[in-house]
């Protein structure tokens, strides 16, 4: 019987219908603390739904979706980012710290720019970023609540190697601390090695929820991922 103190997000029953058109139905799992759960599905089958239901930026349409985190340790990673293009990635993390209550120092900033490869570039203006560089200071703001729950929505799209490389391996330390990850991937392929569960999404429904190890795209999804 699994431990509930192990548990940070409950999923039950979910559904999501826009109008008469059903998403998916009967959704049900739980996320545990110190892993990764990869959501797939092929496009169109709900996946960022799916996220932001369980994140809380959505209602379901039946059913429901309960974080047992704390919200001010869960965060949000997308393929947007939220920067501020006319202030300096210095500032930027300054303000959103702010936002969180939190006031750490220029030293604790900085540390967090070097973390994300950003230190030579505390202030330039964000605006004149990169794709890369912009989400690696998105990955800065997330570090700010060293979160708990973070829930990743295709983060590596357009990234450049190191970058992507970065990426991944932040995520993986997150997880190994005993964070819970929800990920929905650009590419399934490469990033279900480093999951522990997967959970895929077809025909309107919850087809697979189990070990990664186990899992066969071509079997339970029909096919490629994505």
């Amino acid at each position: 019987m699994e431990n509930n103190e192990s548990i940070a997000l409950k999923v039950r029953n979910a559904a999501k219908l826009f109008g008469t058109r059903l998403i998916f139905k009967n959704v049900s799992c739980d996320v545990r603390r110190g892993e990764i759960l990869l959501v797939v599905g092929r496009n169109g089958a709900g996946k960022t739904t799916l996220l932001k239901i369980m994140a809380g930026l959505s209602r379901p349409s039946a059913g429901s979706a309960e974080i047992i985190t704390a919200p001010e340790k869960t965060a949000y990673l997308g393929h947007s980012t939220f920067i501020y293009p006319r202030l300096s990635a210095l500032r930027n993390l300054s303000f959103w710290a702010s936002m969180y209550g939190l006031s750490p120092s220029r030293d604790e900033l900085m540390t967090l720019l070097r973390r994300v490869g950003l230190e030579r570039a505390a202030e330039e203006l964000a605006g004149s970023f990169s794709r890369g560089m912009a989400q690696r200071l998105n990955l800065a703001r997330v570090f700010l609540i060293d979160p708990d729950l973070l829930f990743l929505d295709e983060p590596g799209t357009g990234l450049d190697q190191s970058s992507l490389r970065l990426l991944r391996e932040e995520v993986v330390a997150l997880r190994d601390r005993g964070a819970a990850v929800v990920w929905i991937s650009h590419d399934v392929n490469h990033d279900m090695t480093l999951a522990d569960r997967i959970l895929g999404l077809a025909s309107n429904k919850l087809e697979y929820l189990g070990s990664a190890v186990d899992f066969d795209p071509e079997t339970v999804l029909g096919g490629k991922v994505c």
